[in-house]
């Protein structure tokens, strides 16, 4: 159905800060920021991206999350007509567009919910909204209270399951498909909503358009409890999110390996699906701040382009950016950035990351391949990838010595660095012995003599 997606490459853009809008939505008039997109589209080929999931982009009153209107782009970021053309750029050069879908709740500035406040018990939308008491007082002051997502009084959780707020919501997907023509969602907070509500959405949105993908933010939990051909087709990897950094950090690959098998070996219990994985994004600190030693972000790359599943890169991370959380505030994480002045870039990984999506373009076996463990130390992973009778070793070392690795192969093979195709190495036997230089990664491919 969508199989444009195990083809993707994507980028994360958190629209309101790249774009650099005002924190709060003060706009009288909209002003047409979401424009700098484009010129950012030469960037992003180079990169070979060909997927961009914009966060948050319709009309809210701070940070995007506290939807008010869904008809309508955020006027910090300009009008439907601006995104529109937008979107018209993007897909002429092949690159697909996923929103947002903040279902879960709305803003206290929601149309449904202005109503609530003003009516009370005659309002027509009572039961558009979680859990509301005429009898307490909300935290917010009004004189009744509701439902809060996770205890957030700003974000009023929405009763999906209501049949006016099904229609609702699918009325909004249906003008979004039509309006900007997009190919998929992310779920927020997918989690947190009736898994019910999938089913429902998997229906209609494949109804109007068979190949769109459908994405949920998911923390913990059995991912295919999501997953699965009757809802979601996709969810956030945070196991291997945490696996990637951790193993970096502690120096024990062991961790990422575990998840890797468990999820993708051959018993993998995750093998049918592409999960999106990542290293950063717009509410975890940047990659290049949580890693112990920046010399690891080589083999990071490497590994979230290798490993089965969808890479995502997070909008700036290409460079090495920093970014963290400060007083549990987001801002740091989020900023605006001028693709001609990108300051404390490191232009090494960045030419490291354009180089690994160019190999995941090119082979067949990156993207599909079987996923098997063949060496695990603390300081040291080897994997293979194959598909169609074609493999590939991703080998990565984290030490900071040279480390002798050998493991066996067919014979009348030899092996060939994709990243560096100077380095040849040969295979006496079916043995293959390989010098993995400090905080060093490599791409084989297996090739005949």
């Amino acid at each position: 159905m969508n199989e444009w997606i195990n083809e993707s490459i994507f980028y994360h853009i958190y629209p309101l800060g790249f774009c650099g809008a005002p924190k709060i939505n003060n706009e009288k008039k909209s002003v047409n920021r979401i424009n700098k997109v484009l010129e950012w589209i030469p960037h992003l080929k180079k990169l070979s991206i060909n997927a961009i999931y914009f966060g948050p982009i319709f009309e809210s009153s701070e940070h995007g999350y506290d939807t008010k209107d869904y008809f309508m782009i955020d006027k910090r970021l300009g009008t439907n007509i601006d995104f529109k053309k937008v979107c018209k750029e993007l897909h002429k050069e092949d690159i697909k567009i996923v929103l947002d879908g903040v279902f879960n709740h709305v803003g206290r500035e929601f149309w449904a919910f202005e109503d609530l406040k003003k009516n009370r018990e005659k309002s027509l939308y009572i039961n558009w909204f979680k859990n509301v008491n005429f009898n307490e007082k909300s935290p917010m002051g009004d004189d009744f209270t509701y439902e809060g997502w996770n205890g957030h009084y700003n974000l009023v959780k929405l009763n999906i399951m209501n049949k006016e707020v099904m229609d609702y919501i699918f009325e909004v997907i249906k003008f979004w498909i039509e309006e900007f023509e997009i190919d998929g969602l992310r779920l927020d907070a997918a989690d947190y909503m009736d898994r019910n509500f999938f089913e429902c959405l998997n229906t209609f949105c494949k109804s109007k358009k068979n190949d769109f993908w459908l994405m949920g933010e998911v923390i913990h939990g059995d991912y295919k409890l999501w997953a699965n051909e009757k809802m979601l087709d996709s969810v956030t990897n945070y196991e291997c999110y945490k696996g990637i950094y951790s193993s970096h950090n502690e120096k024990n690959y062991f961790e990422i390996a575990y998840s890797m098998n468990r999820q993708h070996g051959n018993f993998g219990i995750y093998k049918d699906l592409h999960l999106y994985n990542f290293v950063d994004n717009h509410d975890v600190n940047r990659i290049a701040s949580t890693l112990k030693d920046k010399k690891h972000l080589y083999n990071v790359y490497t590994l979230l382009y290798c490993m089965p599943g969808i890479p995502s890169i997070y909008y700036g991370s290409e460079w090495g950016l920093e970014g963290i959380k400060h007083d549990g505030l987001d801002d740091d994480l989020r900023p605006s950035l001028d693709i001609n002045n990108i300051l404390n870039k490191n232009e090494k990984l960045y030419l490291h990351i354009k180089k690994l999506g160019k190999l995941r373009r090119e082979l067949e076996v990156i993207r599909n391949g079987d996923f098997s463990e063949i060496v695990t130390k603390n300081f040291q992973l080897i994997f293979k990838r194959s598909y169609n009778g074609k493999n590939i070793y991703v080998v990565l070392n984290l030490s900071d010595k040279e480390e002798k690795l050998e493991f066996r192969i067919g014979d009348n093979k030899k092996l060939v660095n994709r990243l560096n195709e100077d380095e040849i190495i040969k295979v006496l036997e079916g043995k293959v012995s390989i010098m993995a230089k400090p905080y060093d990664s490599k791409i084989l491919e297996e090739q005949e003599t």
